[in-house]
């Protein structure tokens, strides 16, 4: 939201100088994103006149300018503008002088021959707008005096403030809700709202009516015969320029003036180019209408239009339609004002991709009592500019009733805000912004009509403290109960801190990624149909974020190209995050491995991570968490984006699946832009078992073995292609009273080796009791394990 100082003070009575206008703005929540003042650039061109004009002797259109600066003797300027000419008064630009419109500075130059010192300067030249036709001729009744500063003369030296509204703040889309708010904080007087009282001549020559009372409960409206619609005043394009508003002619600046000036849209029709009629209705599907930025939109029917009996006109509360807008020539409108319901506006901008500053006020709610006040307004802002006769109001439909009436505790400022202030003061903030306050505590309070956020006594605590300046609350510290402090994360929460350090501590670098990935993204793990990911956003960034992730890879494997795009020859990321599936959000450690295990040395070094790595690194994260990981089976199946044979899942029985380990399928390389190979990991921590309760948080006494342990290695003949793991497992269930470890430390297939069988070499380590082994014990649990191992396929190596 952007308007000048001046403008403010047209409806603000103040001596604030503009620094304190600043502070107070963002003080009482008004936050001043920026400040612009255009006269800076204007500073050194200054009121010149021409005293005489005479040809030039080797150039049949240019002239030689006797020009008085005010400062010293007249200069000599070579000009080539058709209405230069002695006597006149315009703007002059010394040498050293930088000109913005042509991007120079000025130095002295000669022009065929000529000396010239400076120039005579053009409204485009100075960037006040495009006329370049001729020289800026201030008129001979200009009252300006020549040397003055020229951007202090025309007023451009007025500074521009740029203030972020936030959306509950639609009051303060106009000048005056800001000038409001302001004189509430003590910065001056509000001026009264001087609302014309308009006679109308006659009836209105069209019928208006709202055939759509839910999109657009109340209908406005009113001709005006007889107009000029030429250029508006200067006063009106100075301002609007300063804004960042193109002038584009009286009756249009006109509406988008009263827009800025009082948040109100309203919108002019050509009346010459409508029918008997002009309504407001529901579209019909597949209704299409060419919209003032010359783009075509097809509408459906929940969008609320304008539209006569041949068709539409004006997209609701957005944009207006190219087929009925105002020309030169138009001699004859309609004045539209109407209230349109926010949620409507802001359905139909979504849909169709069409942003306006129209729409960025009725959606967040104008001020419903305010269409008599802003027709009456803008009809006499036209009558005064550009002439004609104003017929009789046509009022179709109701407006909401904007007031409503709360009751407010003023000693809810205390206890809610945190600030105590007595209950006078508080009556008087309320009504210098426009509450009406009754009562003696508690108040009961009515709202008014451009107050369309307020909604219960928290509320009203906010207003109070925004005017007492938030930084008077003072800053209290919590109070803390004696004793040690409870903890406050959850079980789940810690899960999470320990596998962010257990990960972090494997040498892994954390990575945060976008929770958003494309259509496609989603479809390489099997979630391509809407149905499978179901977390699609209806008004995505792009379309590379459409939908929310279904995976932890994609992000990670973006993360990892950008690192290998950088020279990263060995890349390790891990994140923890969200995937969102069909039922709910599930939290996940994903990581990823690219590149060379290790730097390359001489003694070895440089090869690439495989399959192996991100499995152990699954497990090690897993065992992190208190997952059994004694316990877990691996499965082979896994999900679309990893390399079948050389990926696997690491499960609590075959429906509970922990994670996802392997090597990326390289068409997911292809899809990634990633350059393989390139292993990666899923960890499912909602999947991991909490651990039961111990009763307290004491860690158990370390209690060592008394006795030694004894180690004993087996050497078993499986199928090749059997799973190893499985193997292992089996022995570690044969003998679990005495079993302290047991691992494999070799596999060998070769000479010595059957055909189609591995040689798998298993570790068991056996852990006394009371007493020692004796030689039978010992025999005993090897025969056990001998069976157990059989019965999974293996056959004890001779």
């Amino acid at each position: 939201m952007k308007f000048t100082v001046s403008w403010l003070k047209d409806h603000l009575d103040t001596d604030a100088d503009l620094d304190g206008i600043l502070d107070t703005l963002t003080a009482i929540g008004l936050e001043v994103e920026g400040v612009e003042n255009p006269g800076e650039k204007l500073a050194d061109f200054r009121i010149a006149k021409v005293i005489s004009a005479a040809k030039h002797p080797n150039a049949d259109k240019l002239q030689l300018l006797t020009v008085d600066t005010g400062e010293g003797d007249p200069v000599q300027v070579v000009c080539g503008a058709p209405n230069a000419r002695a006597g006149m008064t315009g703007v002059f630009a010394a040498p050293g002088t930088y000109v913005p419109g042509i991007d120079m500075t000025l130095k002295p130059a000669k022009i065929r021959d000529v000396e010239s010192f400076g120039m005579m300067c053009s409204e485009r030249e100075l960037e006040l707008s495009d006329a370049h036709e001729g020289i800026i001729d201030l008129g001979e009744d200009s009252g300006a005096e020549v040397g003055e500063a020229y951007a202090h003369w025309a007023g451009l030296d007025d500074p521009v403030i740029d203030i972020a509204i936030t959306p509950n703040r639609q009051d303060c889309m106009g000048v005056r809700g800001v000038a409001r708010d302001l004189a509430a904080a003590g910065l001056g007087t509000l001026k009264p709202l001087q609302v014309p009282d308009i006679e109308g001549e006659g009836a209105a020559d069209i019928a208006i009516r709202t055939d759509d009372p839910e999109g657009c409960p109340a209908f406005f409206g009113r001709t005006v015969s007889g107009v000029m619609n030429g250029a508006s005043p200067a006063w009106m394009q100075k301002r609007l320029r300063a804004i960042g508003q193109k002038p584009i002619s009286a009756l249009v600046d006109i509406t988008n003036y009263i827009m800025i000036d009082h948040g109100r849209p309203l919108h002019v029709y050509d009346r010459a180019k409508l029918g008997a009629a002009l309504f407001a209705r529901r579209a019909s599907d597949g209704e299409n209408v060419l919209a003032l930025n010359g783009k075509s939109y097809r509408l459906d029917a929940t969008m609320t239009v304008i539209a006569d009996d041949e068709g539409v006109h004006d997209i609701g509360g957005i944009m207006g339609g190219e087929h009925s807008s105002v020309q030169p020539e138009t001699t004859e409108i309609v004045i539209e004002c109407a209230y349109f319901d926010p949620e409507t506006i802001a359905l139909t901008g979504q849909r169709l991709g069409l942003a306006s500053d129209a729409r960025t006020r009725f959606e967040r709610g104008v001020d419903p009592a305010f269409l008599d006040d802003g027709l009456a307004i803008a009809t006499q802002m036209v009558l005064d500019i550009c002439g004609g006769s104003a017929s009789e109001v046509v009022r179709a439909g109701t407006p909401p009733e904007g007031t409503k009436t709360l009751r407010y505790d003023p000693q809810l400022c205390a206890t809610l805000g945190g600030l105590d202030v007595p209950i006078d003061r508080q009556r008087a903030s309320l009504e210098s912004l426009g509450f009406t306050v009754e009562g003696d505590g508690p108040f009961t309070v009515t709202v008014p009509s451009w107050r369309r956020d307020i909604d219960g006594a928290p509320d009203f605590v906010e207003e109070v403290l925004r005017l007492e300046r938030f930084d008077s609350i003072p800053s209290v510290a919590l109070p803390r109960a004696e004793g040690v402090a409870r903890p406050t994360a959850s079980p789940e929460q810690k899960r999470e801190r320990t596998v962010r350090r257990a990960a972090a501590a494997r040498g892994l670098n954390e990575a945060v990624t976008w929770s958003f990935i494309s259509q496609d993204e989603a479809a390489l793990s099997g979630d391509s149909s809407d149905s499978g990911a179901p977390w699609a956003l209806a008004n995505p960034i792009s379309e590379e974020m459409k939908v929310m992730r279904t995976s932890m890879i994609p992000g990670l494997a973006a993360a990892a190209k950008r690192n290998a795009d950088r020279g990263a020859a060995s890349i390790q990321l891990f994140e923890v995050g969200r995937r969102y599936l069909e039922d709910a959000e599930h939290p996940t450690l994903g990581l990823i491995l690219a590149g060379a295990r290790s730097p390359r040395h001489w003694q070895g070094g440089g090869a690439p991570f495989d399959a192996f790595d991100a499995k152990a690194e699954a497990l090690a994260i897993l065992d992190a968490a208190g997952a059994p990981v004694d316990k877990l089976q691996l499965f082979g199946e896994t999900s679309g984006l990893y390399h079948p044979g050389r990926s696997g899942r690491l499960c609590l029985g075959p429906k509970n699946t922990l994670a996802e380990f392997g090597e990326l399928h390289p068409a997911t390389l292809k899809a990634l832009d990633l350059d393989g190979p390139a292993m990666a990991a899923e960890i499912f921590l909602d999947a991991i078992p909490m651990p039961k309760a111990t009763g307290g948080h004491m860690r158990a006494a370390y209690a060592p073995p008394a006795l030694q342990a004894v180690t004993r290695d087996f050497a078993f003949l499986i199928d090749a292609d059997a799973p190893a793991g499985d193997l292992l497992r089996a022995v570690k269930n044969a003998e679990k009273q005495h079993l302290a470890e047991a691992r494999i430390f070799d596999i060998f297939e070769g000479e010595h080796v059957p055909e189609g069988k591995k040689s798998v070499a298993i570790e068991l380590t056996l852990q006394p009791g009371e007493r020692s082994f004796t030689d039978e014990e010992l025999k005993a649990i090897s025969d056990t394990v001998v069976a157990a191992a059989q019965k999974a396929g293996g056959e004890l190596r001779g």
